[in-house]
């Protein structure tokens, strides 16, 4: 399932990630890889703040439609 409507407050881990290598990229660098243990902590209208190690990302609803956790 996309992260946009994946449940809060529960970690999830990242199965595959739908998106042009440049963005495909730029998401590994931020943390955000095949196999990572991902928290969404809110999300609205499709765009989402996940926790990823220590830290904390705002992605788009463009973007997190892109991501897919299990």
């Amino acid at each position: 399932m996309p992260i946009a409507i994946a449940p809060l407050n529960t970690p999830l881990r990242v199965i595959r990630i739908s998106s042009d290598p440049k963005v495909k990229k730029h998401l590994e660098s931020l943390g955000i890889t095949i196999n990572s243990t991902i928290t969404i902590l809110s999300s609205d209208s499709g765009n989402v703040v996940v926790m990823i190690k220590d830290g904390r990302l705002a992605l788009d609803k463009v973007i997190a439609s892109t991501i897919f956790v299990c």
